[in-house]
């Protein structure tokens, strides 16, 4: 297989700017703003009991997926924390919002974007420059990868919101 640089930087490229996007959010979560008691009291108004776990649940799964996505390591299971995280924020806050993340309430053009970047790279992999191709995980990257993130991403999310997802009627 001959070497494409310029394919592997712009994996690198595209995961590491995701990588970045998700962990300050997950950071911002738990360090900022109103920190864990804040986002706690938040995730309970959308309806996500209890409001402490769940925070906690996205806040670390942001962080350990976007550094896992920087490494290239387990890019799948990395893809799968980044799907669930974001299928659940789609669902629980910004679908009934429209389209657009600048309209009042935030809408899922963001989510939507995050989730389905995370969709490709569980199908092409995380490149040459990758743990996961150090290591010969996931390697050559395809359809494995694909099924893993989807299935336990959109699986995970959906078994979550099922569980603890109580809104306000």
């Amino acid at each position: 297989m001959p070497v494409n640089s310029a394919a592997d930087l712009s994996l690198l490229v595209v995961r590491v700017s995701v990588a970045i996007v998700l962990v300050a959010h997950g950071y911002n979560h738990m360090a900022l703003g109103g920190r864990m008691a804040g986002t706690a009291r938040w995730f309970e108004g959308l309806g996500m009991r209890p409001g402490i776990l769940h925070a906690w649940l996205a806040s670390l799964t942001e962080v350990g997926a976007g550094t896992l996505l920087a490494l290239g390591a387990v890019t799948p299971v990395a893809c799968a924390g980044i799907i669930g995280t974001m299928v659940v924020a789609w669902v629980t806050n910004h679908r009934q919002n429209g389209f657009f993340i600048f309209r009042p309430g935030e809408g899922y053009e963001y989510v939507m974007t995050l989730t389905f970047v995370a969709v490709g790279l569980a199908g092409v992999g995380a490149g040459r420059w990758s743990v996961d191709r150090g290591l010969g995980w996931f390697d050559p990257p395809g359809w494995p990868g694909l099924l893993t993130a989807t299935v336990l991403g959109f699986g995970g999310a959906a078994a979550l919101l099922a569980t603890f997802w109580r809104p306000a009627r």
